[in-house]
């Protein structure tokens, strides 16, 4: 499909509520081409890390439209974005959000699970041999390091091919050399499957390997 993958609208999102309720995202109006790397920059508060939500799925906009792939998210209720999310989006957070209670192994293959993947056990101890886990499948996260943790959830963003992957300071819990590793890792694979890659960061020598970035400031695109 030829045209940016994503696609956004005059977005504005607010959150809170009474009089604690704060306008995050103000007349957001974007274009995002497919295949590329995107840095969201910005000081603290801009709305980057919100902003990535709302591409994700995982935020709904007050107003505005957001199309992934040629699919609008307003137009789906919670199941159909939820079903769209674990084919089309995946997702790296900061702090790695995997479930305590499951081996390395299930916490990439049950999302495939729930997504209707007869291969899904096969499909995850692939990627996890791919992200150089091979050998830890049965480990529980807290028998992993920080790094390990990240590569989980690298492997669990991977494994469905999504179209999208977004990325919510993937090395801020990490050292600086595993988070270079982790870094150099994620982009590998978004260029084997050709995905496009959204992530927020602080450090600007990883948003310099992006192909664009869009900086924002008090919730408003101000560069891109």
């Amino acid at each position: 499909m030829n045209g940016p993958i994503i696609r956004v609208k005059n977005v504005d999102l607010s959150l809170g509520r009474g009089p604690a309720r704060v306008h995050i995202l103000k007349s957001i109006s974007l274009e995002i081409a497919r295949g590329v790397a995107v840095g969201l920059v910005g000081p603290s508060g801009s709305g980057k890390s919100t902003l990535l939500m709302t591409l994700a799925g995982l935020e709904r906009p007050d107003s505005g439209e957001i199309e992934i792939d040629g699919a609008n998210l307003r137009e789906m209720n919670e199941d159909q974005l939820a079903r769209f999310r674990g084919q089309k989006v995946g997702i790296v957070f900061q702090s790695f959000h995997l479930i305590p209670t499951m081996t390395a192994l299930e916490n990439v293959a049950v999302p495939l699970e729930l997504a209707g993947r007869a291969d899904a056990f096969a499909r995850a101890r692939a990627e996890l041999q791919i992200v150089g886990l091979g050998e830890r499948l049965s480990h529980y996260p807290g028998q992993l390091s920080g790094g390990e943790q990240q590569r989980v959830a690298l492997a669990r963003a991977i494994a469905p091919d999504p179209a999208i992957l977004v990325a919510d300071e993937p090395t801020g819990n990490l050292d600086e050399a595993t988070g270079k590793g982790i870094v150099d890792l994620m982009f590998a694979l978004k260029r084997e499957r050709g995905a496009t890659l959204v992530l927020v960061t602080h450090d600007k020598s990883l948003a310099a390997r992006c192909e664009r970035t869009i900086e924002l400031r008090s919730g408003r695109v101000e560069a891109a």
